[in-house]
């Protein structure tokens, strides 16, 4: 890891963080969806990290699922425009969903995806992240579960990238900005 150490500024949450923040979701997840038929989805790619994580601190039976998402390309910011690149492959009607993301910043990413999930009948959908920025917040999305609430700042690992590097890390650090300016 000592290559990809080199270009963060700062560790903002640390593995030990990360792993009792998750296992503390796990618990409060178990305990509402206690008897109801729970479906994962995670948002690729960014999601993967923490939603393997997640689902094994989980006490029920679930299913899991992903669809892919894109608003930002090879940029830092999003574009705010949405295209599903890959789509779920379980129906979820009268599941119910549990939409995991690795962050949430604009929104609007996050809106455009419940809204059209909203559209398939699931009986329930809640949203959890690990990152929530609120501050660069441009739409109204209800977070039902939220690990850490972040400046704004552009973080990477732990699933999030710059340009497809960095997910690797085991922590969430804060890149160099002159290796995306």
């Amino acid at each position: 890891m000592e290559n990809l150490e080199k270009d963060i500024d700062e560790v903002l949450i640390t593995e030990k963080q990360l792993k009792e923040k998750t296992a503390e979701m796990g618990k409060e997840i178990t305990k509402d969806y206690e008897g109801k038929n729970l479906m994962l989805i995670g948002v690729l790619k960014g999601a993967v990290t923490f939603m393997a994580d997640l689902s094994r601190c989980i006490d029920l039976p679930l299913s899991i699922d992903y669809m892919a998402v894109s608003s930002y390309g090879s940029s830092t910011r999003s574009s705010g425009i949405v295209k599903i690149i890959k789509d779920l492959d379980i129906s979820i009607e009268g599941k119910d969903v549990l939409i995991v993301e690795d962050i949430i910043d604009s929104g609007l990413t996050l809106a455009y995806l419940r809204k059209t999930l909203l559209g398939r009948k699931p009986n329930s959908l809640r949203i959890c992240t690990i990152l929530d920025k609120p501050e660069r917040r441009e739409t109204d999305v209800k977070v039902d579960y939220t690990g850490f609430k972040i400046p704004d700042k552009f973080v990477v690992g732990y699933g999030l990238d710059y340009d497809e590097k960095y997910r690797n890390l085991p922590f969430i650090g804060v890149l160099k900005p002159e290796l995306y300016s």
